[in-house]
């Protein structure tokens, strides 16, 4: 996968954490083990599923306390880094090593952390037509990676040492970069240690008044593009533009729902429609079948200072070629720049399928 794009990705989430800085610095460090399971699914994968995937999970964490208004609204979240270490226990898929920008979130008097993790992972064994011909999940050396955990997480118990222990879920995929791209998920239980590198000091969370925020309505118009290739191993990687615009409305400090359409013009499409003319005439598919889609779509924006997270899910109105179904949604992040400007990073699939990252502009008026 281009190593290029996947260092863009990571710099992106990497400047969204930058800009959110705080007075009251305070760090810990912690690390997990774990052990679990591949997820079938995919019937495609069933010959990948042997064994029980293991590894490790290195963290890096920044705490707040509310010197931003928005960490007091979720609660004093941690911004942190983090890496994993994932031997998949299987010739055929290798071993994955990671690294990813999180966000850790905290519940029922912060002894429940939530963690969501985004990043990429480099492969040690992806798919090749002679030598690894059996990899259908990995297309590519670099993937994107996702991965969640839900502990129970206590710090400081002894001279700033404290321990976690629950559930992680690991997605690895390059997101249809380069076929194939069937995808792996782990789910396993993990277990580790929590060190406050202050010892455990204590420092007083910050408490604001609470602010209503109202706005009218809103439109948006964003310019997406990238890179992607159809499940027909070796037929290309071709560009996409989307063309989308929608109204938003605020609901209040975090939320905002959307209502929209967008235009596809996936070229990929296009070597899909050609080929499959030629290869199952059965099919009744025209080599000049339009390739071109347009859906209208519902959506939300969760609002995180600068930063928000958006997902939508459309309908094709406009269909003229069978691809994945007519159903679709996106999802990802959007980073503002001053009121009205934006970029986003978006995953767009139909259901678990996924389909292209894309990489978009756009302005909110």
């Amino acid at each position: 996968m281009n190593f290029k794009f996947l260092f863009f990705l990571l710099f992106s989430i990497t400047f969204c954490f930058s800009q959110e800085s705080s007075e009251l610095n305070k760090y810990t460090l912690d690390v997990n083990q774990f052990y679990g399971s591949i997820i079938l699914h995919n019937p495609d994968i069933s010959h990948l599923i042997e064994e029980h995937p293991t590894g490790v999970i290195l963290s890096y964490n920044r705490k707040t306390y509310g010197s931003k208004d928005w960490e007091e609204l979720y609660n004093y979240p941690d911004l942190g880094y983090s890496f994993i270490y994932q031997d998949m226990d299987n010739e055929t898929l290798g071993k994955n090593y990671s690294l990813y920008a999180h966000y850790n979130f905290y519940f029922f008097k912060r002894n429940i952390q939530l963690r969501v993790g985004q990043g990429i992972a480099y492969t040690s064994n992806p798919y090749d037509k002679t030598t690894n011909f059996r990899n259908n999940a990995y297309g590519s050396d670099f993937l994107s990676s996702t991965y969640l955990m839900f502990n129970y997480h206590k710090e400081n118990i002894f001279k700033g040492l404290g321990f976690k222990a629950g559930i992680s879920i690991i997605h690895y995929s390059n997101a249809n970069f380069r076929a194939p791209n069937t995808s792996t998920n782990t789910m396993a239980l993990n277990a580790g240690l929590v060190y406050d590198l202050d010892g455990g000091t204590e420092i007083e969370y910050i408490h604001r008044e609470k602010e209503k925020v109202t706005e009218p309505l809103r439109y948006n118009f964003a310019l997406r593009t990238g890179l992607n290739e159809s499940d027909v191993i070796n037929s290309g990687q071709y560009g996409f533009v989307v063309l989308s615009t929608y109204a938003d409305k605020r609901l209040g400090r975090k939320s905002a729902i959307q209502i929209g359409a967008d235009v596809y013009f996936s070229n990929f499409l296009k070597e899909l429609i050609r080929y499959q003319s030629i290869a199952f005439p059965e099919n009744n598919v025209a080599a000049d079948d339009d390739y071109k889609r347009v859906g209208i779509f519902v959506g939300h924006e969760l609002f995180i200072n600068k930063m928000s997270i958006i997902s939508q899910l459309g309908y094709y109105v406009y269909y003229p070629f069978d691809f994945e179904g007519r159903m679709y949604n996106r999802m990802g992040l959007k980073r503002y720049f001053g009121d009205n400007v934006y970029g986003a990073i978006t995953l767009k699939s139909h259901g678990a399928k996924a389909e292209a990252v894309e990489l978009g502009v756009g302005i909110r008026l």
